[in-house]
């Protein structure tokens, strides 16, 4: 019995999925080059047009980053400037102050979480783990204790809560409300990060031994504490702005007039390119001029942060391109005439691709990117009337 064409496209794609896998996660290859390459690959294998190829790649990545790099890029530089600023540090002193040192834990998880909102992990990660070795050396725990709780914010933040350039692209493709998708995200992120943070710390830290010489703690505890931090309402105001501002934009239709002069305005301030915006132009007032840095050190600080985000945001842009490749080959329409046939969910499908990529590449954007790519056109082919929960 010999298979359709159809069905000879679904066994194409599923190789070049398992190409994806085996050359980031085996061979740590470059995750764009792979991407890229896996993308051209299986538009030849399915028949398309070599002289189209690069033209329906750059069509995707073209159409995937005019929305996503200018979230990036200011993003990135608001998460400068409460680097720059000491706003994270003040925020974690304040929260293990209120919490107290018995519940550091839980002050971790909340400090993640609230930190992680306008920095990607890696930056997060990096600002939050000196602030974890002293917290648990101050209260006398493992490491574990509050480091576990800061991971699991943090990831959690990073997958799931725009603008997150995962989240955002996830948002983008199925076409599903930044607002909606942004309160859905915190509901059912924050119990999410207390199961997998303090809960979790609570149950396997009895269970684990570590050393008892960590270099890092040396390293970390050494560091001189800064003599001046912004306070902790105005950091707390500049982090929250963005989130507050897409919120309102997700109800402008519930709380105004459709149509009306006042639901535009909440529409475009509620944009989310434009709630980056004015979040970080307020940025380099309360936690840069107002700090004691000048126009130039501002200057200096939001061009030198732009640099790190050139592989994230070429690895957004690759998973355009993968999704418009999927279309334009056939993958996707073979793919919706599958889940009819089977009556398949997409809410499954999306989540089963996302967690297998996660596991095997280790990397949420990379999930996230190729798994919406592959159920975005099924769950428009089925009528699915959830596309928030999609992106989750």
């Amino acid at each position: 019995m010999t298979l359709s064409f159809g069905y000879w496209l679904l066994v194409y794609a599923a190789i070049a999925i398992i190409a994806l896998i085996v050359l980031i996660a085996r061979y740590r290859l470059n995750p764009f080059i792979v991407i890229t390459l896996v993308s051209i690959g299986l538009a030849l294998l399915a028949g398309m047009p070599a002289s189209g190829v690069v033209g329906a790649y750059e069509a995707g990545v073209g159409k995937t980053l005019g929305h996503i790099a200018l979230v990036v890029a200011l993003g990135t530089m608001l998460g400068k400037m409460m680097a720059e600023s000491g706003g994270a540090e003040q925020v974690a002193r304040t929260l293990i102050d209120r919490f107290g040192e018995k519940n550091a834990h839980w002050a971790m998880v909340c400090i993640a979480f609230l930190v992680g909102l306008p920095l990607f992990f890696e930056v997060g990660f990096v600002l939050l783990v000196p602030i974890a070795f002293t917290v648990a050396r101050r209260v006398g725990v493992s490491i574990l204790m509050v480091g576990l709780p800061m991971v699991a914010g943090l990831s959690v933040v990073h997958a799931l809560v725009p603008p997150h350039p995962a989240a955002m692209l996830a948002v983008q493709v199925y076409g599903a409300s930044v607002g909606q998708t942004l309160m859905y995200a915190i509901l059912i992120g924050i119990p999410t990060a207390i199961i997998a943070g303090p809960l979790y710390a609570k149950f396997i830290v009895p269970r684990i031994q570590l050393p008892a010489e960590n270099p890092l703690e040396r390293q970390f505890l050494d560091r001189e504490p800064r003599d001046r931090l912004p306070g902790f309402g105005i950091t707390m105001a500049t982090i929250l702005l963005p989130v507050v501002l897409m919120l309102i934009g997700g109800w402008a239709n519930l709380i105004s007039t459709p149509g009306s002069g006042f639901n535009q305005f909440l529409l475009f301030i509620g944009n989310s390119v434009i709630a980056l915006l004015l979040a970080t132009l307020l940025s380099f007032w309360t936690l840069g001029i107002a700090q004691g840095f000048n126009r130039e050190s501002i200057l200096k600080f939001t061009n030198e942060c732009l640099a790190p985000t050139a592989s994230i945001t070429l690895l957004v842009g690759a998973g355009g391109g993968l999704n418009r490749i999927l279309v334009d080959a056939g993958v996707t329409d073979q793919i919706v005439s599958l889940a009819h046939e089977f009556h398949l969910s997409p809410l499954i499908m999306g989540w089963l691709f996302a967690a297998l990529m996660r596991i095997a590449t280790g990397s949420a954007t990379v999930a996230m990117t190729t798994a919406s790519g592959i159920v975005a056109p099924v769950a428009i082919g089925l009528g699915y009337p959830h596309p928030e929960l999609l992106v989750l």
